[in-house]
């Protein structure tokens, strides 16, 4: 049965793998590996959570006080009288002791560094907490990497589709690199999907910045929420448009939503989730329209029903993969 009761000398709490788990996180040698098992124990059970977001709310707070001071409060406990829940909190976890040792309080003010790398295989979908408490969902074949600085959190998008909730942090921007694509946020919720040509940004909540990636800084346009644009190879974004982030993030409960959408853009969104890739014969089939919903990891199911909906065909090449002809 799970303790929760607050730390004591010899005994192992919930409490206190937090406070392990969260120095740790604090290492910039940390690695994926380590990040994994954390994401584990965090899901074990809903008062990890609870209790490793506490932590984070002290450690913001700890911010705010002169290093003297933190140590004194870590260092010497009132002696006459009950400590404050929050001070007792803190001096359970000896989350501050730790960091002190490590030498994690060198600069209150400068956030410790944070490297990661993520990825996903074909039908795989992923979600991921970040320390700062953002959390980032990964599509199919998809992969980033995170490193967090001083002044900003960076994450490279190399390939494939992430949703991103991220914790509001004026003092370090979240910025996402996509393919030629840029986009810089403080706290909202967007998606953001990288193909061969474009990068796309949709936005659900919130505000981002898109620019090229090389372009100057006052060079960008802005989305909030139901707005999203894309971004070419060349870096030019394209004028923000009205979009369905419902629709665009269905992906996250394993469906594929298709509004009136053409051929071509059908067979591009289900190839993601085939080991081979889906093709179509011609640009008259490719123009052809469709508006259903298939699950992702049935893809098979969705070129059964085609022909039964559109006047076409469908045939498997001499290398396995399958086009779409005529009927």
């Amino acid at each position: 049965m799970m303790d929760t009761r607050d730390c004591a000398c010899g005994q192992t709490t919930v409490r206190d793998d937090a406070a392990r788990w969260f120095v740790r996180l604090q290492e910039p040698t940390i690695d994926a590996e380590q990040y994994r098992n954390f994401e584990a124990w965090l899901n074990e059970h809903p008062q990890h959570r609870d209790e490793f977001q506490l932590l984070q709310g002290l450690w913001t707070a700890a911010d705010l006080l002169p290093a003297p001071r933190l140590k004194a409060l870590c260092e010497t406990p009132p002696a006459r009288r009950e400590p404050r829940p929050l001070l007792r909190y803190a001096l359970a976890a000896c989350v501050v002791t730790v960091a002190l040792g490590l030498g994690l309080f060198s600069g209150l003010n400068h956030p410790a560094g944070y490297t990661a790398e993520f990825a996903t295989a074909l039908g795989e979908r992923r979600h991921v907490a970040l320390p700062d408490g953002s959390v980032i969902d990964l599509n199919s074949r998809s992969r980033l990497q995170v490193r967090f600085e001083k002044d900003r959190r960076l994450i490279e998008l190399s390939e494939g589709e992430a949703m991103f909730s991220v914790e509001h942090d004026t003092s370090r921007p979240f910025v996402v690199e996509a393919g030629s694509g840029k986009i810089t946020v403080t706290g909202t919720r967007f998606d953001v999907r990288r193909d061969v040509t474009q990068t796309r940004v949709a936005v659900e909540q919130g505000t981002v910045r898109v620019q090229g990636r090389h372009a100057p800084d006052n060079e960008f346009i802005n989305l909030t929420a139901g707005l999203g644009t894309h971004v070419d190879t060349n870096g030019v974004v394209a004028r923000a448009y009205a979009v369905n982030p419902a629709q665009l993030t269905a992906w996250r409960s394993g469906k594929l939503v298709f509004n009136n959408a053409s051929l071509s853009e059908v067979v591009a969104e289900v190839s993601r989730y085939r080991e081979k890739p889906l093709t179509v014969a011609n640009p008259a089939v490719a123009g052809l329209r469709l508006t259903s919903v298939f699950k992702s990891d049935n893809t098979d199911a969705l070129l059964k029903a085609l022909p039964n909906i559109l006047p076409v065909a469908v045939r498997t090449l001499a290398d396995g993969s399958q086009e779409i002809i005529s009927k």
